[in-house]
């Protein structure tokens, strides 16, 4: 995410998001800026939601309105609400809150099992069925609560005295009140209880349903539950229950045993709880959060055993045999996609399919075309466009061909965006409204109808990217063509195996950093319906974290960290993913990042069906919020997770070779768009020449994998590390030990595609021919760097999404992919107002301008060219370098210093070879490579004694490329000068003597 703005909840929230972000507009992230960085706004609107009726004759829900109130709200002053929750039970004997209660003061404990208490002037706390005297420790908070609560290290320690049956006491409405020694009561607040929760209830036995040789039995964590039942249902939806079950308690964990006879049949779970939002004991209707199968739109739990056969597409248990292999992490590249946009609008795809899983899985038009005798790749995608408008039968899948395509020119892992159950799109498409494309067709390029179109219908159509999650262990029912019963699991299974069979892994993007619902009515709350206050982060008046966009979740207590390790160990045993993508994983902590990283290494292909040690973890590192500063815990920021091997994205590369940030004006260049070698009329202040020069030295980082240790001569001429290298706010640009972890982007799904910001930060009068080398340039900064690469989907055909900052509910209009490379969707509109008003000034007379847009002859040479960028990576282990030593021996940059070439990045990688001792060969086929990038708009002349003398000459595959400009490059020895014409990256090789 690169902007903080919950781009893909309709809950706005912040403004901004950084990758993957920070990409940029959903979440937030604290991304790296070119000026100053901006201070993150509080939450703007929120959605409240309304409670549906309970389409079953249970017992409704009370008829009190809920009460609910933002962190960001005025709070009533103490002591005349119980809304706020201002101290925290810690552990079994100590509440900690942060009052004074004087000499002569006293305070005390009081309970409640029907949820009576209230506040009255004169007597304080009232309607209680205990009530327990409190005693001050003077020592304060024991060291292993601070370290697990740092944000209230300062508050008080409150001794509760032993004998208290503290486990029935957890179950009441709860309160401490503090009196002043005239008995006047001072002050009173409800009680958070995540600590004692930990320390009496934490529970790693069986959960979910548990299906054994003669009976499915329940297990539900609920320990300040007073009764749960589940209600038994023959269908999907309506109708009324076939059993209702009583539910026995041990130890906070519910049970029962039931027949074999309920598989296939669907539950809800019944829990009396008291809700500290209502203040009132409330029975809530819950989805179980262990649930591996669904009705439409999380209506009820299905009962399916996910170890079934009947579940498994034919050769399924043998898949972790016929995956690709990966030798290395280092070796990976990644290709990110969402599932409806790959397919939503291929006409090559059965109607039945688009937009869903087993889209991918129609590949009948691979092995024909592996028949085909043309050699040139560019040739077979001209034939391949001819046969598809052909309609042939046999050719199903312009999508899979095109993925086909980047598989064999090296993308590794395929990274979905959401695909888990959420919210905001109906799981039955009879449901979806959607817009008359022929209508928006006629429209003109830069007219503002399309978008009123689409947002008309946006929050009922079948779009959104899903960062709004229900629940997290069961896969979308929108993208399978039934969402009752199994089929969402075995379609899902057929979308991974047919995806590994072409040669890709899969990364799911997972989002246990927040949750879509919350409160005991909301229709996509779950976890605060079964223990409120638990799984959700809170603030210290009580209220629900919203950093992330809205009700953020806490893995720093146990059983929300058990969640989510068991969350993620489901998806690779029983879904055989590859890898995970972390959504805002700095609001996740450090300790859970490296337990699930644990947990998913242990598994064996001999027991599990799958070899953990190739599970890839990444995430957005951003530190902000609640979180920042270790403010919860040690978080999994960038910083904090150096040495771990897990992997973050590099904001600070991508907003070098943009310019600015997701956060700054949207005209601010960078290395590649201009800055100072081809102004664009925006106002970039006294200090260009320096930012352009602070551009290249944090590239120059970023393409030695972002090393923290990592030696290089920076603009100033000065030998310093990585991490001596600072941000324009003074933030160290290096943070990873290791080249594995950094995910090297310049472009995702947040924020404007690759080509729509070039399309913003160029000079209005260059060509289009330009732009579309200017997009393959900052591609090829990617692609040719060590570290992993990380490419949006849809950048290597010149992607546009008509200048849409932030299209999470653009529809697919907005959104449209064309695996025919007929179009590149640029023009089709003014992107929507709520996101892009503002810059619509600056939108319109580009969109009006036929110049800016592509032609199928410009998108057909940005996928070869992308493809060829992919092949030379993969030409050489050089470029893949497994280790920091490795990159510390091997890796140069040239034209460094005071004196050196604006605009100009010369790296070199050096191979072990004859007359060099110490460092051992890794390529048997280059043993010098050479990558020049020249980000000017003229050819460019570099000479460097270091490179004099040597047999380099251009790289096999741009000597044979359809790129005639790169080919003009040259190199003379005699001199070590190269020339590389404008807006090229050059690659010389030297082949290895035989």
């Amino acid at each position: 995410m690169t902007l903080l703005c919950c781009a893909h909840s309709p809950l706005l929230v912040l403004h901004s998001h950084s990758p993957t972000a920070p990409t940029a507009n959903r979440h937030f992230p604290p991304p790296r800026s070119t000026t100053a960085r901006p201070s993150l706004p509080s939450p703007q609107r929120r959605r409240f939601f309304t409670p549906k009726p309970n389409p079953s004759p249970l017992p409704s829900f009370p008829a009190q309105p809920l009460r609910r109130f933002s962190a960001s709200a005025s709070m009533p002053s103490p002591p005349d609400n119980l809304l706020c929750s201002r101290a925290f039970w810690v552990s079994e004997s100590i509440i900690a809150w942060n009052v004074d209660v004087g000499d002569g003061g006293s305070s005390y404990l009081f309970a409640s099992k029907t949820a009576n208490l209230s506040i009255t002037e004169d007597v304080g706390v009232q309607g209680e069925d205990i009530k327990v005297k409190l005693e001050e420790d003077s020592s304060g908070l024991p060291i292993n609560v601070i370290e697990k609560f740092p944000h209230i290290r300062d508050y008080s320690a409150f001794k509760v005295p032993p004998g208290l049956d503290v486990k029935l006491l957890l179950k009441c409405q709860l309160a401490v009140a503090a009196f002043d020694s005239d008995g006047k009561c001072s002050n009173a607040t409800g009680l958070q209880l995540p600590g004692v929760l930990d320390e009496l209830f934490s529970y790693s036995g069986p959960l979910g349903a548990i299906y054994s040789s003669e009976a499915i039995s329940l297990f539900l964590w609920a320990p300040t539950a007073q009764e749960v039942r589940a209600c038994i249902y023959k269908d999907p939806s309506g109708g009324s229950p076939l059993e209702i079950v009583e539910l026995e308690e041990t130890s906070g964990v519910w049970s029962t045993k039931g027949p074999k006879n309920w598989d296939g049949c669907y539950y809800t779970y019944e829990v009396s709880v008291y809700h500290p939002s209502t203040l009132q004991i409330v029975k809530c209707y819950a989805n179980d959060p262990y649930a591996r199968g669904l009705s439409a739109d999380g209506c009820r739990t299905l009962f399916v055993d996910i170890a079934s056969d009947t579940l498994k597409p034919e050769g399924w248990d043998k898949l972790a045999d016929d995956k690709p292999d990966v030798l290395s992490f280092s070796d990976i590249s990644i290709y990110e996609l969402h599932v409806r946009d790959f397919s939503a609008s291929d006409l090559t795809v059965n109607d039945k399919f688009r937009g869903g899983y087993l889209a991918f899985t129609l590949q009948k038009a691979l092995s024909f075309l592996d028949t085909l005798v043309v050699s040139h790749s560019l040739l077979k995608l001209e034939l391949l466009y001819w046969l598809f408008s052909m309609d042939l039968e046999f050719l199903d899948s312009a999508g899979v061909c095109h993925l086909k395509k980047l598989s064999d020119a090296g993308i590794t892992h395929v990274h979905l965006l959401p695909t888990f159950q959420f919210g905001d799109v109906a799981d039955e498409k009879e449901k979806w409204k959607s817009a008359d494309t022929k209508i928006l067709e006629k429209l003109p390029p830069d007219s503002a109808e399309q978008q009123a179109l689409i947002t008309a219908i946006q929050d009922n159509d079948g779009y959104n990217w899903g960062y709004n999650p229900v629940l997290w262990g069961v896969p979308k029912g929108s993208y399978a063509t039934s969402p009752n019963g199994p089929s969402r699991i075995i379609e899902f299974r057929r979308m991974v195996q047919a995806l590994n069979h072409i040669g890709l892994r899969i990364v799911l993007d997972v989002v246990y950093n927040h949750l879509h619902g919350s409160g005991p009515f909301d229709e996509n709350s779950v976890l605060d319906k079964i223990v409120p206050g638990y799984y959700l982060r809170r603030n210290t008046d009580g209220y629900i974290e919203h950093s992330t966009c809205v009700n953020n979740t806490a893995s720093e207590h146990f059983m929300v960290e058990r969640l989510i390790v068991d969350d993620l160990l489901h998806w690779v045993v029983d879904y055989k993913v590859d890898g995970f993508r972390f959504d805002l994983m700095g609001h996740i902590m450090k300790r859970t990042m490296i337990k699930a990283k644990a947990a998913l290494f242990s598994l064996t292909k001999e027991r599990d069906g799958i070899d953990g040690s190739r599970i890839y973890l990444y995430g957005e590192g951003w530190d902000f919020g609640e979180v920042a500063k270790n403010g919860r815990g040690v978080n999994a920021s960038q910083f904090n997770l150096y040495g771990t091997g897990i992997g973050s994205f590099n904001d600070r590369i991508r907003d070098a070779v943009l310019g600015g940030s997701p956060f700054g004006h949207p005209l601010q260049q960078g290395f590649v768009t201009g800055l100072l070698l081809q102004p664009n009329g925006h106002d970039h202040g006294p200090h260009a020449e320096e930012m352009l020069a602070s551009s290249k030295d944090h590239i120059q980082v970023g393409m030695a994998a972002n090393l923290r240790d990592f030696v290089l001569t920076n603009n100033e001429g000065k030998e310093v590390k990585g991490s001596e290298v600072l941000t324009y706010d003074g933030s160290t640009v290096a943070y990873a030990s290791c080249p594995t972890e950094t995910i090297n982007y310049v472009s995702a799904h947040d924020n404007e595609t690759l080509f729509d910001i070039f399309s913003l930060k160029t000079p209005m009068e260059i060509s289009v021919d330009e732009r579309c080398r200017i997009n393959h340039l900052a591609t090829s900064i990617i692609a040719l760097s060590q570290g992993l690469p990380f490419f949006h989907s849809g950048d290597e055909m010149l992607r546009s999404k008509s200048l849409d900052r932030d299209s999470y509910n653009s529809g697919d209009w907005f959104n449209r992919l064309d695996f025919t490379y007929n179009l590149n969707n640029w023009g089709v509109g003014l992107p929507p107002k709520a996101k892009n008003e503002k810059n619509w000034p600056l939108i319109k007379p580009r969109l009006a301008d036929p110049s800016f847009k592509p032609q199928r002859s410009h998108i057909l040479a940005a996928v070869e060219n992308f493809s060829n960028l992919l092949r030379i990576r993969y030409s050489s282990p050089l470029f893949r370098l497994k280790t920091a030593n490795a990159i510390q021996e091997r890796v140069r940059f040239h034209n460094t210093g005071s004196s050196s070439i604006p605009g100009v990045i010369v790296m070199s990688i050096e191979d072990g070879h004859e007359g060099l001792p110490g460092l051992s060969q890794q390529d048997p086929t280059y043993s010098y490579i050479v990558v020049i990038i020249n980000a000017c708009p003229t050819l460019v002349s570099f000479s460097s004694p270091t490179l004099r003398a040597r047999t380099l000459q251009i790289h096999p595959v741009q000597l044979t490329s359809f790129d005639h400009v790169v080919k003009s490059s040259t190199y003379e020895p005699s001199t070590g000068c190269f020339t590389v014409p404008p807006r090229t990256t050059s690659v010389f090789v030297e082949p290895r003597k035989t």
